[in-house]
């Protein structure tokens, strides 16, 4: 068994492109060799700023050999009278055997000549060879470039190539134009630490070839080994910090020997916010914060950076570091400073001049819309008159910190430094938090708004957004979404459920679609629909993705192209997560099983009839004097009996008073069908084939209150 070796040396690579060509590989390298019918015991697959590598072990030395079918022209072409045509023997001679060797085979369209192949296999050196440029040229990634002067594009400037079978050189040239890339067994190490050039003579050898030329070519290995760096340093210090995962990631891309460097800044600085220092590192320096041992929040004056130069000039470096962060630090203390001079309220003036969509206007005019919206939830949700203040005061007030020079300048801090200078203003705690958590969650793993001020101006800054970006006719396709509708809408479900807030999404959306059409003269029923449509299939997802409900389920609570189920779900988003996780739950402990035969069984009968879906009372539907057996009194008497469990579970959304409805209802529907008194429901006398069946409409109407049980698959 062999070993091979591809490592493509290159000019400094993005650290955002190392990571995804890493992942790249890792995926469509052994699909690669899977297709080629290649067996290997491993791919591993190596990167570092300068270098991506592959070194695949247990490769056999030859393809093996495999039998192939291969279909030809119709038996009727090819054979006239009993001699082969021109068809076949064309058809033999391409394929290489003799016309003796065809075989006619019955097909769905007709009898065909087929041919059984015995195809050796090549030599795994030469598959791979074909194999190499196209794993190199298929990698994609943001901002390609041209290197050389021909066409071909990557991410940056290939420099040499590395490929070796065990301690052979693989021949392999990469042409672009006039510059050619043969492989050699020349790799290069570290800039700095080696900057000779590096031979390695057998593909096994490579990591730790590449670690005496001070290279550590496994991301994983740096990542751990950064981790061990960075705690230790800050040990020394007496402190803790935070192994910020993008961070960790980024940095681990770019270097190649990690080593520890200790800087220190003056502790004026200190008396800016915490989240502005930590940005200022983390985020532009790439610097490791020092915390204040056992702390999240007290920082130290101190920070940890990883160098990719000689350890031993450690002290040098740190210099270089501190020089800029102080330089950083403090602009952070001008800016926080100069804004400070002013109230947060007297910014609102300046969003008139920064322009939200070209076609919306300016921030201000948002922040407007955002006013009128946050005060139709504060309706919804019958805030007391201080509530809906603090909510319409908190909305105001929510973008006003964009304009202000931090904010400019370090565009993360956006609602952080509106609740700071909201507090430094003199507005209430209530107000300044909703400032700040208006904007969560910022991503899939962010936490949520914890206040109901904060929920409430959240969910109308992005319902705005929606309606006003949907209106404009910016509707995301396939993965494009540039004004990130999707996490809005996401958002916008998810802060109602975590929330528990008694919201209706459709009269919301009714009302503000209703204002931008009027303004903007749009179709308003048109943009309406879209949205819901939108709505609904985000509330689909979340369910099956987050909540983990069985697709059937989540098909049986939003309804399958029926508008009374889509209309109850956006008017109540709360009512439909809870039936969706209670026909989980109910699927889990088998109670679905006892009333699924039941409920489908009158569902399909009672489509015969004409009853509405609405209905639940038999009094006036259902005509006592028409019975001609006793298991339809009893059928009438039971839904007698359901009707008041089925309202309590709706005003209660406790949907186990409806299924234990059903559960008891179960044998009588049962009697009713097969039992010893059953009955004819399709009876020759109309009334009495519509009495029948408006019994097991209401039964399914009573279903229908939890969910469309048409759309569940039995024994999922």
């Amino acid at each position: 068994m062999s070993a091979f070796l591809l490592e493509v040396g290159t000019e400094e690579l993005p650290a955002n492109f190392l990571s995804g060509a890493i992942a790249q590989w890792r995926s469509r390298i052994p699909q690669s060799l899977a297709a080629h019918s290649l067996a290997y015991e491993s791919v591993e697959v190596y990167g570092t700023p300068r270098r991506l590598a592959v070194l695949i072990t247990g490769l056999p030395s030859q393809q093996p050999d495999r039998e192939e079918e291969i279909k030809g022209p119709p038996a009727q072409a090819a054979f006239k009278d009993g001699q082969p045509t021109q068809a076949a023997l064309g058809f033999a001679k391409k394929q290489g055997v003799a016309i003796e060797a065809l075989e006619v085979r019955p097909t769905e369209k007709g009898d065909f000549v087929f041919v059984q192949k015995s195809i050796p296999g090549r030599p795994v050196a030469d598959i791979l060879t074909e194999l190499i440029p196209q794993w190199i040229y298929s990698l994609e990634g943001k901002r390609l470039m041209r290197w050389g002067d021909g066409d071909v594009r990557f991410s940056r400037p290939i420099r040499w190539l590395v490929s070796l079978l065990d301690g052979s050189v693989l021949p392999i040239a990469l042409e672009n134009g006039a510059i050619k890339i043969q492989s050699d067994r020349i790799s290069h190490g570290h800039r700095v630490l080696h900057p000779e050039t590096v031979t390695i003579h057998n593909a096994s050898d490579y990591v730790k070839t590449l670690r005496y030329a001070h290279v550590i070519v496994d991301p994983q290995e740096r990542t751990n080994l950064i981790q061990e760096q960075v705690q230790a340093a800050v040990e020394k210090l007496n402190g803790s910090t935070e192994m910020y995962p993008d961070l960790l990631a980024e940095v681990t891309n770019l270097v190649e020997w990690p080593s520890p460097v200790v800087g220190k800044f003056e502790t004026e600085f200190l008396a800016l916010p915490t989240e502005v220092i930590t940005t200022v590192m983390v985020s532009h320096q790439r610097y490791f914060p020092v915390f204040q041992a056992g702390s999240t929040t007290t920082l130290q004056s101190y920070f940890v950076t990883v160098g990719n130069g000689d350890p031993n000039k450690a002290e040098i470096i740190a210099v270089g570091n501190e020089r800029v962060i102080r330089a950083r630090l403090a602009d952070g203390q001008f800016f926080y400073k100069s804004d400070l001079s002013k109230a947060l309220e007297n910014y609102l003036p300046q969003l008139e001049t920064v322009t939200f969509q070209e076609d919306l206007g300016s921030l201000r005019a948002k922040v407007d819309r955002i006013v009128k919206i946050a005060g139709r939830i504060s309706s919804q949700l019958q805030l007391t008159a201080s509530a809906s203040q603090q909510t319409e005061r908190a909305a105001l007030l929510c973008k006003a910190d964009l304009v202000t020079q931090m904010v400019y300048e370090f565009p993360e801090l956006q609602g952080i430094m509106g609740q700071k200078y909201a507090i430094a203003s003199g507005e209430s705690t209530e107000v300044a938090r909703a400032i700040f958590e208006h904007y969560l969650p910022r991503g899939a793993d962010d936490i949520l708004p914890q206040t109901l001020t904060g929920q409430v101006v959240g969910l109308a800054d992005r319902l705005d957004t929606l309606v006003s970006i949907f209106g404009l006719g910016l509707i995301p396709t396939g993965s494009s979404d540039p004004f990130a509708l999707r996490r809005a809408a996401n958002a916008v479900v998810n802060i109602t459920w975590a929330a528990n807030l008694q919201i209706n999404l459709a009269t919301l959306l009714e009302q503000i679609t209703s204002d931008f059409a009027t303004q903007y003269n749009k179709d308003l029923a048109q943009l309406t629909t879209a949205l819901q449509e939108f709505f609904l299939q985000r509330i689909r997802t979340l369910l099956q993705e987050e909540k983990q409900i069985d697709y059937d389920l989540v098909n049986a609570v939003l309804g399958e192209n029926d508008p009374e189920y889509t209309e109850r779900a956006l008017e109540d988003l709360l009512d439909v997560r809870d039936r969706a996780l209670y026909l989980q739950q109910i699927r889990r402990d088998g109670t679905l099983d006892k009333i699924y035969e039941t409920v489908n069984r009158s569902t399909r009968l009672a489509a015969q009839g004409d009853l509405d879906t609405k209905q639940l009372n038999p009094t006036s539907l259902v005509s006592p004097e028409l019975f001609q057996k006793s298991s339809e009194s009893a059928f009438y008497e039971a839904l007698v009996k359901l009707v008041p469990q089925t309202q309590a579970a709706q005003q209660s959304r406790n949907y186990q008073l409806l299924v234990a409805g059903l559960e008891n209802i179960a044998p009588t529907v049962g009697n009713f069908f097969d039992g010893a008194d059953s009955v004819l429901v399709i009876d020759p006398d109309p009334k009495i084939k519509r009495n029948r069946l408006n019994l097991l409409g209401l039964l399914r109407n009573h279903a229908r209150v939890l969910a469309d049980f048409g759309a569940i698959v039995k024994n999922l």
